[in-house]
């Protein structure tokens, strides 16, 4: 083995332990998320890069819209991991305010092309006697 080998065998063995680092951190932050509301809906935007439409679920709960991706890394033939940054499992959360009326079973979720996850969750009606308050996990369309 030569001096070059170790010094790569060391500097690869750094590579990898602040990936996993960063990683770490990506996946204890929650997802960015921005909470619209219209007349008739409200909207949730969640940062969602790299996920498919396999990777996420959502659903409604005590009054917040939950979400968790479990995305899958790429392999690339000849390449070789340095440097795994990206977080894997990542969650978000919405809470929705707290004299809001809302039909989650009639929620929608919609992953975009540029990688944010649309959750649409519908007013409930003024003559409708309580609102719903959990919901199925959602599908969500590609």
């Amino acid at each position: 083995m030569t001096l070059r080998d170790i010094g790569r065998s060391v500097g690869n063995a750094v590579l990898q332990r602040v990936g996993r680092a960063a990683s770490k951190v990506q996946e204890s932050k929650p997802l960015p998320v921005d909470l619209l509301e219209s007349d008739d809906a409200y909207l949730v935007v969640f940062d969602a890069p790299g996920a498919t439409g396999s990777d996420v679920q959502v659903r409604y709960a005590d009054g917040a819209v939950l979400v968790r991706i479990d995305r899958f890394r790429d392999f690339h033939d000849g390449f070789e991991m340095l440097f795994p940054g990206r977080g894997l499992s990542l969650d978000g959360r919405a809470d929705l305010p707290s004299d809001a009326m809302v039909n989650a079973e009639s929620a929608t979720a919609t992953l975009t092309e540029d990688g944010t996850l649309q959750v649409h969750v519908p007013k409930e009606d003024s003559g409708s006697d309580s609102p719903s308050e959990s919901g199925p996990t959602e599908t969500v369309d590609n």
